[in-house]
Protein backbone atom coordinates (compact mmCIF):
# COMPACT_ATOMS: atom_id res chain seq x y z
CA UNK A 1 0.00 0.00 0.00
CA UNK A 2 1.07 3.47 -0.77
CA UNK A 3 0.56 6.64 1.67
CA UNK A 4 1.25 9.36 -0.48
CA UNK A 5 2.65 12.40 1.92
CA UNK A 6 3.57 15.83 2.12
CA UNK A 7 6.46 17.87 3.19
CA UNK A 8 6.75 17.50 7.33
CA UNK A 9 5.76 20.59 9.51
CA UNK A 10 9.33 20.68 10.86
CA UNK A 11 10.85 19.90 7.41
CA UNK A 12 11.83 16.42 7.60
CA UNK A 13 10.48 12.95 9.33
CA UNK A 14 12.69 11.43 11.86
CA UNK A 15 13.57 7.72 11.46
CA UNK A 16 11.08 6.68 14.12
CA UNK A 17 8.58 8.02 11.59
CA UNK A 18 9.20 6.65 8.49
CA UNK A 19 7.46 3.20 7.38
CA UNK A 20 7.36 1.31 4.09
CA UNK A 21 5.18 2.26 1.62
CA UNK A 22 4.76 6.35 2.43
CA UNK A 23 5.78 7.95 -0.69
CA UNK A 24 6.37 11.50 -1.89
CA UNK A 25 5.83 12.92 -5.42
CA UNK A 26 7.29 16.13 -7.06
CA UNK A 27 6.37 17.91 -10.23
CA UNK A 28 9.34 19.47 -11.95
CA UNK A 29 10.18 20.88 -15.59
CA UNK A 30 13.21 20.27 -17.36
CA UNK A 31 13.88 23.77 -18.72
CA UNK A 32 16.26 25.42 -21.06
CA UNK A 33 17.03 27.20 -18.00
CA UNK A 34 17.86 24.49 -15.58
CA UNK A 35 19.94 22.27 -18.30
CA UNK A 36 21.91 25.74 -18.67
CA UNK A 37 22.61 25.91 -15.08
CA UNK A 38 23.22 22.46 -14.61
CA UNK A 39 25.74 22.44 -17.36
CA UNK A 40 27.47 25.36 -15.28
CA UNK A 41 27.30 23.52 -11.87
CA UNK A 42 28.50 20.05 -13.23
CA UNK A 43 30.43 21.64 -15.70
CA UNK A 44 29.45 19.35 -17.86
CA UNK A 45 29.24 21.26 -21.15
CA UNK A 46 28.83 18.28 -23.48
CA UNK A 47 26.92 19.17 -26.90
CA UNK A 48 24.42 16.90 -26.22
CA UNK A 49 22.90 18.80 -23.93
CA UNK A 50 23.42 22.27 -25.09
CA UNK A 51 23.77 22.76 -28.99
CA UNK A 52 20.82 21.62 -31.23
CA UNK A 53 22.67 21.13 -34.46
CA UNK A 54 25.55 19.12 -33.15
CA UNK A 55 22.37 16.95 -31.45
CA UNK A 56 19.89 16.85 -34.04
CA UNK A 57 23.13 14.52 -35.61
CA UNK A 58 22.75 12.36 -32.72
CA UNK A 59 20.73 8.63 -31.98
CA UNK A 60 18.57 11.18 -30.06
CA UNK A 61 17.50 13.43 -33.09
CA UNK A 62 17.37 17.12 -30.25
CA UNK A 63 18.90 18.03 -27.08
CA UNK A 64 18.41 16.40 -23.89
CA UNK A 65 18.70 17.28 -19.99
CA UNK A 66 22.10 15.94 -18.49
CA UNK A 67 20.44 12.27 -16.80
CA UNK A 68 22.39 13.50 -13.46
CA UNK A 69 19.98 16.61 -13.92
CA UNK A 70 17.04 14.26 -13.81
CA UNK A 71 18.67 11.99 -11.19
CA UNK A 72 18.73 15.41 -9.03
CA UNK A 73 14.95 15.78 -9.11
CA UNK A 74 15.01 12.76 -6.89
CA UNK A 75 17.35 14.22 -4.88
CA UNK A 76 15.12 17.08 -4.41
CA UNK A 77 12.63 14.88 -3.10
CA UNK A 78 14.61 13.32 -0.67
CA UNK A 79 16.31 16.68 0.64
CA UNK A 80 13.31 18.83 0.99
CA UNK A 81 10.02 15.94 1.36
CA UNK A 82 10.86 12.33 1.83
CA UNK A 83 12.41 11.74 4.21
CA UNK A 84 13.50 15.70 3.89
CA UNK A 85 15.67 18.04 5.89
CA UNK A 86 18.18 16.36 7.50
CA UNK A 87 19.00 13.17 5.50
CA UNK A 88 21.90 12.08 3.93
CA UNK A 89 22.26 10.07 0.65
CA UNK A 90 24.42 7.01 0.98
CA UNK A 91 24.52 5.34 -2.16
CA UNK A 92 22.17 5.68 -5.29
CA UNK A 93 21.92 2.76 -8.20
CA UNK A 94 19.96 4.55 -11.30
CA UNK A 95 18.90 3.32 -14.86
CA UNK A 96 17.63 5.91 -17.49
CA UNK A 97 15.28 4.38 -19.50
CA UNK A 98 14.63 6.93 -22.00
CA UNK A 99 15.99 10.86 -22.46
CA UNK A 100 14.40 13.99 -20.87
CA UNK A 101 14.48 16.51 -23.37
CA UNK A 102 13.93 20.41 -23.02
CA UNK A 103 10.49 21.39 -21.45
CA UNK A 104 9.43 17.77 -20.55
CA UNK A 105 7.27 17.93 -16.97
CA UNK A 106 8.99 14.91 -14.66
CA UNK A 107 7.38 13.20 -12.15
CA UNK A 108 9.71 12.28 -9.22
CA UNK A 109 8.14 9.58 -6.86
CA UNK A 110 10.15 7.85 -3.72
CA UNK A 111 8.51 5.60 -1.78
CA UNK A 112 10.29 3.85 1.38
CA UNK A 113 10.57 0.01 0.87
CA UNK A 114 12.93 -0.71 3.86
CA UNK A 115 13.90 1.28 7.44
CA UNK A 116 16.49 -0.23 9.57
CA UNK A 117 16.41 1.49 12.82
CA UNK A 118 19.50 0.08 13.90
CA UNK A 119 21.83 1.76 11.10
CA UNK A 120 19.00 4.35 10.75
CA UNK A 121 19.05 4.10 7.27
CA UNK A 122 16.61 3.64 4.72
CA UNK A 123 16.13 2.14 1.47
CA UNK A 124 14.01 4.19 -1.02
CA UNK A 125 12.46 3.22 -4.32
CA UNK A 126 12.92 6.03 -7.03
CA UNK A 127 11.13 6.52 -10.07
CA UNK A 128 11.09 9.33 -12.82
CA UNK A 129 8.21 9.30 -15.23
CA UNK A 130 7.14 12.29 -18.60
CA UNK A 131 3.87 11.55 -19.91
CA UNK A 132 3.51 8.51 -17.66
CA UNK A 133 6.58 6.83 -19.15
CA UNK A 134 9.14 5.35 -16.78
CA UNK A 135 12.38 7.20 -17.80
CA UNK A 136 14.78 6.22 -14.62
CA UNK A 137 14.53 4.39 -12.06
CA UNK A 138 16.45 2.98 -8.79
CA UNK A 139 17.42 2.17 -5.03
CA UNK A 140 19.02 5.11 -2.63
CA UNK A 141 19.61 4.39 0.67
CA UNK A 142 19.52 7.30 2.82
CA UNK A 143 20.45 8.06 6.54
CA UNK A 144 17.96 9.36 8.76
CA UNK A 145 17.99 11.64 11.72
CA UNK A 146 16.47 9.73 14.59
CA UNK A 147 14.85 11.06 17.45
CA UNK A 148 16.79 13.00 19.94
CA UNK A 149 17.25 11.94 23.47
CA UNK A 150 16.98 14.25 26.28
CA UNK A 151 19.70 16.14 27.22
CA UNK A 152 21.10 14.40 30.48
CA UNK A 153 20.97 17.38 32.87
Amino acid sequence: MVDLVQKHPSGGYILEELRVGMAAEKIITATEDRIRLFAEASDDFNPVHLDEAFASRTAYRGRIAHGLLSASFGSAVVGTVLPGAGSIYVSQQLQFHLPVRIDDVVTIRISVISVDQESARVELNCEGFVDGKLIMDGIATVRVPRRRKPSAR
